[in-house]
């Protein structure tokens, strides 16, 4: 690429003082928006269901911004990237033959209209290459920054890809109606991981640095060239740990740079202020939205939020102070007695910008992606080792096989974990994944994981994982080989999305011994299930470190396993679960979901053992399972021998 900087749209950036409109001190109530995360979410719709999702789109959230900047005299729209890429809309576009330089990507269509102020760069921008993403932003009518996404021009020196920041130039009406002309400046940042998430559309082309370092070069700029007041706008989220250089969720620290104004954030695809989770971190004001007394907001994903940051600034030209400020995440939806109400409608005229793009994409969805050699179904998912699990483990351990490859930890053996999601439960005797051997399309991906979880990979030792599995075992219940009668196999209270199968190395579950942990994940007994675990030909080492695939639920302490706590995270991947799934599909062509059988009951003797399933796994069954009655949920009774 022959220009390194790369400026999209036009900035203000006049260098002499402003005039006053008024000689006295003057009170200005500005308005800061913020949408972050869309992912391509632009119409209320659930691509893989084939249905309308009232919970997300940017054309439910354009009807809060028309609210919100109705509301007040002064106010600017900013983006915060990972726009471009995220759902099956944004995937017709860049992997078909479909932009065009000089053609406008539907996200701008729809944006266009908005009027956004500028947009920052996210991770997910790069995931189709520095090409598309080129020429993906020159259809949008507003400005973009980077400030840390550099060229290495190989003599000690770098220059910014993009525009790092811009000072605007706003006219503002004070509270006594007279106007005044502001510079309000803008910085943008994103996570320097990208280098490795995407290595292969960047190694050689540019190089990311970290976000505090570049702001604390920058900030200092932008106040010499007479920005009024500085606004970040890091896609990046919000951790307290203690500073290493080069963090990911660097917002805390970003906090702490002297000049910075507000901050709008984003990437962790959760809402500040108001979040629990943030409630005891140190220097933040999880009710008035402050960070070190900056004043900052997070505003959800795919559309579900819009981030407000009210701005009263007192002072004179040339001389703006933050006064007092106030934060919120305002939603397109609610949670009502369990139900999903809708708190506002689409705004038409965004649906009608990018309806022969929606319209497109469902013809792309409903067509042929690849073809599964077998059956894909969780009728068995909690009795033996099942395709929809395995499909699930073998695209998690492809995908990191990729991301580690050029990393400190491309030597540790991959494994992946997977719990059946739609297995019966209090779903009914329907709720299950059932995709015939054939042809399969991309929709068929929401039945294999039906969650909006993101990878992410930790790393344990042997013992560790054997504990992982002894915790996933209390699935069952403790069969004793000496009782007469049928004894239930599965523990109704134990839901399945915790029962973990591990793949990459092979194991038994002793059900005749109790389980070793409860559902609090404490220890109750001392002796294990989990026996006779193999990795490679071999007991398994206890002291061998391995790289386990799974999901932010399971990695950040849910289901309360041993060793997973958020602690043992290598990688917090760019992607989620059923992108990676999607993903890998694509890739496979044909494939053969059938599992790979590593898993298995210890022998329980002559006892007689019974699960429950769907009615239509009798076909299916194998011929250690032996059908009976309907029971009066309607599931079909199976003997297990």
């Amino acid at each position: 690429m022959n220009k390194l900087l790369i400026s999209i749209g036009a900035v203000g950036l006049g260098t002499g003082l402003l005039a006053m409109s008024t000689a006295s001190a003057a009170t200005i109530e500005l308005r800061l928006m913020e949408t972050t995360d869309i992912h391509m979410h632009i119409v209320d719709y659930d691509y893989y269901t084939d249905s309308q999702n009232v919970t997300v789109g940017l054309a439910r959230t354009a009807a809060l911004i028309n609210a919100a900047r109705n509301e007040r005299d002064n106010s600017v729209l900013v983006d915060n990237g990972d726009l471009i890429q995220g759902n099956p809309l944004g995937d017709y576009v860049a992997k078909g033959d479909v932009l065009r330089f000089g053609e406008t990507h539907p996200a701008y269509k729809a944006m266009n209209l908005l009027d956004y102020d500028v947009g920052n760069i996210g991770n997910h921008e790069f995931n189709f290459g520095l090409d598309f993403l080129v020429k993906a932003l020159s259809g949008a009518n507003f400005p973009y920054i980077s400030s840390n996404v550099m060229v290495d021009l190989g003599d000690g020196s770098d220059q910014p890809y993009f525009e790092p920041y811009l000072i605007q130039e706003k006219t503002v009406i004070d509270s006594a109606g007279q106007p005044h002309d502001l510079r309000i400046g803008y910085i943008g940042f994103v996570p320097p991981q990208i280098m490795n998430w995407d290595k292969d559309n960047l190694e050689g082309l540019v190089v990311a640095q970290d976000m505090v370092t570049t702001a604390e070069r920058f900030v200092p700029q932008m106040k010499a060239e007479g920005a009024d007041i500085i606004v970040a706008i890091p896609h990046s989220g919000l951790s307290d740990a203690a500073r290493q250089g080069m963090e990911e969720n660097a917002t805390w620290h970003l906090a702490q740079v002297e000049g910075i104004d507000a901050i709008m954030f984003g990437h962790a695809h959760a809402v500040f202020p108001g979040n629990p989770a943030y409630d005891n971190m140190d220097n933040v004001n999880n009710e008035t939205g402050k960070i070190f007394d900056v004043p900052a907001v997070m505003p959800g994903f795919w559309g579900s939020h819009l981030g407000i940051i009210d701005l009263t600034l007192e002072g004179e030209a040339g001389n703006w102070q933050v006064a007092s400020s106030r934060s919120e995440a305002r939603p397109i939806y609610s949670r009502e007695n369990g139900e999903t109400v809708a708190l506002v409608e689409p705004v038409q005229a965004i649906l009608d910008a990018v309806d022969n793009d929606h319209r497109d994409t469902l013809d792309y969805m409903a067509q042929r992606v690849g073809e599964t050699t077998a059956s894909i179904n969780s009728y068995f998912a909690v009795v033996q080792d099942d395709p929809s699990v395995q499909v699930v483990n073998n695209a998690q351990s492809w995908y990191v096989e990729n991301i580690v490859r050029g990393t400190e930890l491309e030597d540790l053996p991959i494994l992946s974990a997977a719990a059946p999601f739609k297995a019966g439960g209090r779903g009914g005797p329907d709720y299950y994944t059932d995709v015939p051997a054939g042809d399969i399309a991309l929709k068929n991906v929401a039945d294999l994981y039906i969650y909006p979880n993101d990878l992410k990979v930790v790393k344990l030792t042997g013992e560790q994982v054997i504990e992982w599995l002894e915790r996933s075992a209390g699935q069952f219940n403790t069969i004793d080989p000496d009782t007469n009668g049928a004894q239930p196999l599965v523990n109704d209270s134990f839901p399945t999305y915790n029962f973990d199968v591990i793949d990459g190395i092979s194991y038994h579950i002793d059900v005749t011994v109790p389980p070793r942990y409860n559902n609090d994940g404490e220890v109750i007994n001392d002796e294990h299930r989990i026996v006779n675990v193999m990795f490679d030909g071999e007991p398994i080492n206890p002291d061998q470190e391995f790289l386990i695939a799974t999901n932010n639920y399971r990695a950040g302490g849910g289901g309360s396993f041993p060793g997973l706590d958020g602690s043992t995270v290598v990688i917090d991947a760019p992607d989620k679960n059923r992108d990676v799934i999607a993903n890998y599909l694509l890739s496979q062509g044909t494939f053969n979901p059938s599992a790979d059988n590593n898993w298995q009951f210890a022998d329980w003797s002559d006892a007689e053992v019974v699960f429950k399933t769907s009615p239509k796994a009798e076909e299916l069954a194998a011929d250690n399972m032996a059908p009976g009655e309907l029971d009066d949920a309607g599931f079909r009774v199976f003997t297990f021998n």
